[in-house]
């Protein structure tokens, strides 16, 4: 059952303070009830985004509110500034979310769940692994990191599970039409990519799954080589990197690339080669994402790179 696999994974306990991220969507509707049923109502707070980047966006609220009033939960409302005239709107979106939701949770003391399934982890390591080299792309999404849980991703629950549970148990939700326009990547991964691959075999989703969670058991294996080859340094001597094995080498350079960044540095394993060919002599090189190696009296460093001069014409 749904509710015993979501109990048994141990992200939400009975009293214990949890803010729910509530789009209106079936998986979040799900979700909320499921932390009522587990924590209890006094203990769960949902907290829904309006964007405001839909004409519909204030009926997704209201409906929010009708299904939070009939569950007992607290319903806040965060609404979004102007979204940016330029860049990735996805991204701003996503960082409006998450930033009101762990601003709300450190408030309250909560842990901060969101609805994510293994249906959308599957669908993220299919579309990392097109669009970015290296194993991290296979690792998907933690199901817990720090206060972030994910517990129906823990649960192995899927997109098909959440919406029986909402109809089951009568409970109406919200469908986002732009899930189904394929002028984005995920929707095409959902509509295209992921049947093509269940016509080759059934199980491919599970499959997916079922690889990324050994990726995530054997790195943390690779994780303490990297560690035992820089012995808690965050700096390696060029002579000692270049002895150390190929993949090896890569893994510290990237580990020491986002250290110095504090983002991610996908980049900076490719360009490992680059980083040799430095030498024992002082010189520097920009990696990509901000990352910068800088080679001095024959030890590598990273830093972050610095802001382009912006010159002045004559």
């Amino acid at each position: 059952m749904l509710l015993e696999r979501v109990r048994a994974g141990g992200l939400l306990a009975p009293a214990a303070p949890v803010v729910v991220m509530l789009s209106g969507g079936r998986d979040s509707v799900c979700l909320l009830d499921v932390a009522v049923a587990l924590a209890g109502a006094e203990a769960v707070t949902a907290l829904h985004v309006d964007h405001g980047l839909r004409p519909a966006s204030a009926d997704d609220a209201a409906a929010c509110a009708a299904l939070c009033e009939r569950l007992g939960v607290e319903l806040v409302v965060h609404r979004a500034g102007a979204p940016p005239e330029r860049g990735n709107l996805h991204a701003w979106a996503r960082g409006e979310r998450y930033g009101a939701g762990r601003r709300l949770a450190g408030r309250r003391g909560a842990l901060l769940a969101t609805a994510h399934t293994a249906t959308d982890q599957a669908e993220t390591i299919l579309y990392r692994l097109a669009a970015s080299p290296g194993r991290w792309a296979l690792l998907g999404m933690p199901d817990e990191a720090g206060a972030l849980v994910r517990p129906l991703l823990r649960a192995g629950v899927t997109r098909e599970e959440t919406a029986a549970w909402c109809a089951a148990r009568g409970l109406a939700w919200r469908e986002d039409p732009s899930n189904a326009d394929d002028r984005y990547a995920r929707t095409r991964v959902r509509e295209g990519l992921v049947p093509a691959l269940r016509a080759v075999h059934p199980q491919a989703e599970a499959n997916v799954l079922r690889t990324a969670e050994r990726l995530r058991e054997e790195a943390a294996v690779l994780d303490a080589a990297v560690s035992q080859a820089l012995h808690g340094r965050d700096e390696i001597a060029v002579a000692e990197l270049a002895a150390l094995p190929a993949p090896l080498a890569r893994l510290v350079v990237r580990r020491l690339a986002e250290a110095a960044t504090g983002g991610l540095c996908a980049r900076a394993a490719a360009r490992l080669d680059d980083v040799l060919a430095l030498g024992p002599a002082d010189a520097a090189l920009d990696v990509g994402d901000g990352a910068r190696a800088v080679v001095r009296d024959g030890v590598l460093r990273f830093t972050t790179t610095p802001p382009r001069a912006v010159g002045r014409r004559a």
